[in-house]
């Protein structure tokens, strides 16, 4: 059985299926922040969105990384370490893109377990 929760107008933020949880494409509310602080930002909202599947952090099996400078990539690594334990690192990928809408600098998609 899918489960899917948080519906938005275009997709659903976390579907989970055979005790694999997906966190779609998020980003941080405030854009006036910089790398570091939507990268917090978002990291917050990864943790209600974990819990409404029956998961944590410390469940993470990977990550997509998107952002729109990389030579910003220390403050993001900064907040990820800071959020995930050294144990619980998933595999990860961070990808430069050109531009991801308004002053958005980074978006994360995340692959867990439950």
């Amino acid at each position: 059985m899918t489960n899917r929760h948080i519906r938005t107008p275009i997709m659903h933020r976390v579907v989970e299926r055979n005790g694999l949880v997906f966190v779609g494409g998020t980003v941080a509310d405030d854009e006036s922040l910089g790398m570091g602080g939507q990268t917090e930002q978002i990291l917050k909202k990864f943790d209600a969105y974990l819990a409404e599947a029956g998961s944590d952090k410390t469940k993470l099996l990977s990550a997509t990384i998107f952002v729109t400078d990389l030579s910003l990539k220390p403050e993001l690594d900064a907040a990820w370490k800071a959020w995930v334990g050294p144990e619980d690192l998933p595999a990860r990928a961070t990808v430069g893109v050109a531009d991801l809408g308004g002053d958005t600098l980074v978006e994360i998609t995340l692959v867990a377990h439950t």
